[in-house]
């Protein structure tokens, strides 16, 4: 079953412990499932659905896809894109055991990034901080 929840990112780096090929082959499945998202899936609900960084565990078994939506300024997302992404999972992993040659097509774990949300309230922070400072 496909994980759906909210989780916040950490950076690439941390997600693979510095192992290079894990590293790449998250770097080809983001990639991969991006292209998926935009051309080939019609499911209206995953449309505005943006992947954000992807962790593999180290035997390739399983793929957690950070992702975000476009126009969603909120922590939470609307459960008709986690039933979407649900829906389509099978599809995106038999797309991807096609697309790259690994021995074991890795499960996919869907969960909502927070973090450039976050990231984007921090810096309006700093900067009311900064222009009060100005006065």
């Amino acid at each position: 079953m496909t994980e759906l929840r909210l989780n916040e990112r950490l950076d690439n780096n941390a997600l693979e412990d510095g192992n290079s090929r894990t590293r790449r082959v998250g770097e080809q499945i983001q990639r991969e499932l991006a292209q998926l998202i935009q051309k080939d899936v019609k499911d209206p609900r995953v449309k505005w659905v943006t992947i954000s960084a992807v962790k593999v565990t180290k035997d390739f078994s399983h793929a957690t896809i950070f992702f975000t939506v476009i126009g969603n300024y909120e922590e939470t997302v609307d459960q008709e894109i986690l039933d979407g992404l649900s829906r389509i999972t099978g599809f995106l992993r038999r797309e991807l055991g096609s697309r790259i040659k690994l021995r074991i097509t890795p499960e996919l774990h869907f969960k909502y990034d927070v973090s450039t949300i976050r990231g984007d309230r921090l810096a309006s922070l700093i900067d009311a901080a900064v222009a009060s400072d100005k006065k």
